[in-house]
């Protein structure tokens, strides 16, 4: 099973962060995850100055240059507002500089910003997803792509550059809606789930019926991956990983910092959620393993991604909590199901 931890790079008023400071921690997060021997790290795309990243790729290759080891991923690549043939030429470009480490998510987005800055119309979102994904796909597979859509010119015998030296995988991101993880399925694609609420129950559903459409259309159970995502800390005790963990927990949830689409969280509500079948990845190392071997045993889960500072998660406990992970977690969860 694979390990590791993603930022999506929220910037909050008043704490002091900036966009540079937070690319400084963000760079500095991505080294001390291989450092601390995990197999993951990811980025987040938004195209608000609510977050300080809009072009992963470029800040991957920042850690790139100062790792060996680690997958880079997006959480995820906003497709259905980008040009698939740049988005296949910068992953590319990053599998070079990482000698065959990059890999995308790849997204609908669950922001209305990047539709009016690109000048797309949300009311096409899943016919603009599911031409884009067949065309970057198409890319990535073919060394010349002769293609025709709706949305963007046809390609004749198109061939960018510079080519990608490793599998380049492509993941597909799926927030809990039926449809997107059949999708995935139906495409053979591997699918990162969102656990952000809910129950494992939930989570099984659509695991479920995601490997159900893949196995219909006639993939191998081998080619049918499945990642999960959750907001994450993991401290030196439980309770004082919960103690820590809910002032941030609230605030980044809070309408306030949702443009009104957040939600009032309340401690016992946050306790509810980090208890053992609950999707909040917040405890003890060892209620941390325990949740992660439910993700292995019950979902069969073959990568598990934490949220690491949601919330302005100071970085002096990001990298506390990455390395709790990193030394004590990842370790027992591998021993285990190794």
């Amino acid at each position: 099973m694979e390990l590791g931890v993603f930022s999506l790079t929220d910037i909050y008023p008043g704490s002091g962060d900036t966009a540079q400071s937070r690319m400084d921690d963000i760079i500095g997060y991505g080294i001390e995850a291989e450092r601390r021997g995990l197999d993951v790290f990811g980025i987040g795309e938004h195209h608000s100055r609510q977050f300080a990243v809009s072009s992963p790729a470029v800040v991957h290759a920042a850690i790139a240059h100062a790792t060996s080891r680690i997958t880079l991923t997006t959480t995820a690549t906003v497709l259905s507002v980008l040009d698939p043939v740049r988005v296949y030429q910068d992953f590319a470009t990053l599998d070079l500089i990482s000698h065959g480490r990059a890999e995308i998510i790849a997204g609908r987005s669950a922001f209305a910003e990047p539709f009016a800055l690109f000048g797309e119309d949300p009311a096409t979102l899943d016919d603009l997803f599911a031409e884009k994904l067949d065309l970057l796909l198409r890319l990535r597979d073919e060394d010349a792509v002769t293609w025709e859509g709706r949305f963007r010119p046809a390609l004749r015998e198109a061939a960018p550059n510079p080519r990608h030296i490793g599998a380049l995988p492509v993941w597909v991101a799926v927030g809990g809606t039926p449809a997107s993880a059949a999708r995935a399925g139906r495409l053979g694609l591997p699918m990162a789930l969102g656990l952000i609420g809910g129950t494992l129950d939930h989570a099984k559903q659509l695991v479920d019926l995601y490997r159900r459409s893949g196995r219909d259309a006639g993939h191998p159970d081998e080619r049918l991956q499945v990642g999960i995502t959750s907001h994450f800390y993991v401290g030196e005790t439980h309770e004082q990983a919960l103690e820590e963990f809910f002032p941030y927990y609230r605030r980044y949830l809070a309408p306030e910092t949702n443009n009104g689409r957040g939600w009032r969280v309340d401690e016992a509500s946050m306790r509810q959620m980090a208890a053992r079948r609950g999707a909040l990845m917040v405890g003890g190392p060892r209620e941390v393993v325990e949740k992660i071997l439910d993700l292995a045993g019950e979902l069969g889960a073959d990568r598990f991604l934490g949220q690491v500072d949601p919330g302005g998660i100071p970085a002096d406990m990001v990298r506390a909590s990455i390395a709790r992970f990193g030394d004590t977690v990842a370790p027992a969860v591998r021993h285990i199901l190794n």
